[in-house]
């Protein structure tokens, strides 16, 4: 076959390995179209094209939520949304590239180092620039009893597990009872280690507000009294039960049409609605010329805990190498390092009484194994708000949503989220969705806080163990490639 045949299957592969990510979640074709990939390495030539190939495929159609944004304002930024999604999916896709390119020099056993590779790439694009790991292959498995083993060995573990079933599926005599028994393993091990439900009889209740504000309204000061008015009567609403008001009530992510400073008449306003109940809510605030992204607990009309958000989103709320980008002509671009957001000191715990202590989350923070893990103590559960309005109302709120079932069953802890436009949802340590409120519906659920099961060994040792598996494979294979050679 000519190499624009190779190439062009590698991307149809690629395109239809997305549809294992959510809304799809057509996981057994995904695991298909991995082997799909490795199958037409077995003939063709150029393997970073086809690695590059595939990767702009997968990731164009999973990350295809990234032009709602330039939709908001369509009038000004509409015409940036194509070259938004294929610069960011064939960038992404390099990472592939490259991965793929290493891997084809070697003179044998290229399946098994394109494997540990592979892998490499997926963890190096979770970390590079602050990271992405935004559609990892691991989280193919989200609707399967395999997740749990991200209690485990973490998602990158993951990746590297379900790379070794597509390569084996597509080599040896019998790839498909290889592949086959080492699903069924994966899976009867998922099983056995997913917990039973717990009883949440007795737990205290949260609630998680929904205001449901589309974000070409929610700074429109015709309706941003609305919005803010909205979340106090779902915050003033009875309980279902009388005999479980809520302990907690959750707005989300910048649900105050106001900074923190000029904000002292709404939480005295939030204090009346909850009748005391604490609030925690997202809220900006502004400081030494900066903005910053911040949660707050309101008590007695008054912020009494503060959590600013560190984990800022490239090129969105920071811009990475602004002196590189300056240099290449790019001023207006270089701007945005000191006129957008700044980032927090870090993670920090906030204590909550009865509720125990919390992680706070803000939006894209919920996508970072890795900040969870460094966060130097291990929370009761996690407080995630967010505003996925930004993402659309396809797939990425519902990717998002993901995530944070995946970040809870690596810890082993519970995840309640207050989203603005949906999906708000109480998840348990075991990943499972407890309680929600739909995309697009303006509410609010009140949900018992599980208790955290037992700490988990990923949340212990973190990706650490991938990562010396990798870097030992690639010694390995480097030095036995010089003994070849010599």
């Amino acid at each position: 076959m000519r190499l624009r045949g190779h190439t062009a299957l590698a991307f149809v592969a690629g395109a239809v390995m997305a549809l294992g990510t959510p809304p799809y979640d057509l996981w057994p074709l995904a695991i298909l179209s991995i082997a799909a990939i490795f199958a037409i390495l077995r003939n063709a030539r150029r393997w970073a094209l086809a690695g590059w190939a595939a990767g702009t495929g997968y990731f164009g159609v999973s990350l295809s939520w990234i032009v709602e944004p330039f939709f908001i304002e369509p009038e000004i930024y509409g015409w940036m949304a194509p070259f938004a999604l294929v610069g960011l999916a064939a960038g992404l896709a390099l990472f592939w590239a490259a991965a793929f390119g290493l891997a084809a020099r070697l003179k044998a056993k290229r399946f098994l180092a394109l494997v540990v590779l592979w892998t490499a790439a997926e963890l190096a694009r979770s970390t590079v620039l602050t990271g992405f790991p935004w559609s990892l292959v691991g989280y193919l498995w989200l609707e399967t009893p395999v997740i749990q083993w991200a209690a485990v060995a973490g998602p990158h573990g993951l990746t590297f597990a379900t790379l070794g079933l597509a390569a084996l599926a597509a080599s040896g005599r019998r790839p498909a009872l290889g592949a086959g028994l080492g699903v069924a393993v994966l899976w009867a091990g998922g099983v056995w280690l997913t917990p039973p439900m717990q009883d949440l009889s007795d737990r205290p209740v949260v609630r998680l507000v929904q205001p449901n504000a589309p974000q070409t309204e929610k700074w429109d000061p015709e309706r941003q009294r609305i919005f803010y008015e909205r979340q106090l009567d779902f915050t003033a609403a009875p309980a279902d039960d009388p005999a479980r008001a809520p302990s907690l009530v959750v707005w989300p992510e910048t649900a105050l049409p106001m900074l923190l400073e000029d904000a002292g008449n709404a939480f005295a306003a939030m204090t009346d609605a909850a009748e005391g109940t604490p609030v925690a809510t997202g809220i900006l605030r502004y400081e030494d010329g900066r903005y910053y992204n911040a949660l707050v607990l309101v008590e007695n009309g008054a912020a009494t805990q503060l959590y600013d958000k560190h984990h800022l989103v490239p090129f969105g709320e920071y811009m990475p190498l602004p002196g590189l980008v300056s240099r290449l002509g790019l001023r207006a671009l270089a701007a945005r390092a000191t006129g957008g957001f700044a980032a927090g000191p870090g993670p920090r715990p906030m204590p909550l009484g009865p509720l125990g202590t919390a992680l706070p989350l803000i939006c894209y923070e919920a996508v970072f194994p890795q900040d969870i893990n460094a966060a130097g103590f291990r929370p009761d559960w996690m407080l995630h708000v967010t505003n996925d309005a930004w993402f659309g109302t396809w797939s990425g709120p519902y990717q998002h949503l993901a995530q944070s079932r995946i970040r809870a069953i690596e810890q082993g802890v519970p995840l309640l989220r207050a989203a603005n436009t949906g999906v708000s949802a109480a998840i348990d340590g075991a990943g499972r969705v407890l309680a929600s409120l739909d995309l697009g519906q303006a509410g609010f659920v009140d949900a018992p806080l599980p208790p955290p099961l037992r700490i988990t060994p990923y949340s212990r040792t973190g990706d650490w163990p991938i990562l010396v598996l990798l870097i030992g494979a690639i010694a390995f294979a480097v030095l036995r490639g010089r003994r070849e050679t010599v």
